[in-house]
């Protein structure tokens, strides 16, 4: 019978929800394709019909939980109705809190912060991450860059200075409760722990946080 592209995309969801749980049991380097088919019950063929390669497969198992480029651009932009800055703090919080919230993210992103080496074989798949974090890294910085934004800026503070300040907190907060989810409560207490930051960045950000 022919298969249809219902069929067909339910195939790979089996295929990526497969590699995520062994991934996440042995890491990604210690699990080969051929043992993904088998967990999904799949032939090793319908796996590279969907991937090309492993580097494929954990590349499209990351892009279930990372924003797109373009509603990443959006989200960043104040299209929102909300103050740019405001909005770069509330995707921060939102990304953090979900950890507690969406159990798909939080094992993906415990595969990617710790059962991952990056080695030749999953190279493409590093310059893709690298190049999604570059992305965060450089709106954040045009967003503060920006002539209403700068000007809230402390003195001292350059847009540079303070997108990696925000993504050092934002990525640092991710990695600690994932390595010891008892440091700190992703629902009580995200928003004031990204609050001291900003308000060590942005004039008057305590008066802006509360008014949001």
């Amino acid at each position: 019978m022919r298969r249809t592209k219902e069929d067909s995309e339910k195939t790979r969801q089996t295929i990526l929800d497969s590699a995520e749980a062994l991934f996440l049991e042995h890491g990604v380097s210690n699990t080969s394709l051929e043992e993904i088919a088998r967990n999904a019950g799949v032939t090793r063929g319908a796996v590279y019909w969907h991937f090309e390669n492993k580097a494929h497969l954990f590349n499209e198992m990351l892009s279930q939980v990372r924003l797109p480029p373009e509603q990443l651009a959006l989200r960043l932009s104040g299209c929102d109705g909300r103050d740019p800055l405001q909005s770069l703090f509330e995707l921060c919080v939102e990304v953090v809190e979900n950890l507690a919230r969406q159990e798909q993210k939080r094992r993906i992103l415990t595969i990617l912060m710790q059962r991952c080496e990056f080695t030749e074989e999953l190279h493409d798949a590093l310059l893709r991450h690298n190049a999604f974090i570059r992305q965060f890294i450089d709106l954040s910085e045009q967003l503060f860059a920006r002539a209403e934004c700068r000007a809230q800026l402390l003195p001292g503070i350059t847009p540079t200075i303070a997108s990696r300040a925000v993504h050092a907190m934002f990525h640092g907060l991710i990695s600690d409760w994932l390595r010891d989810p008892q440091l700190f409560d992703p629902l009580r207490d995200t928003r004031q722990l990204l609050g001291s930051l900003f308000r060590g960045l942005i004039r008057d950000w305590a008066q802006a946080g509360a008014a949001s």
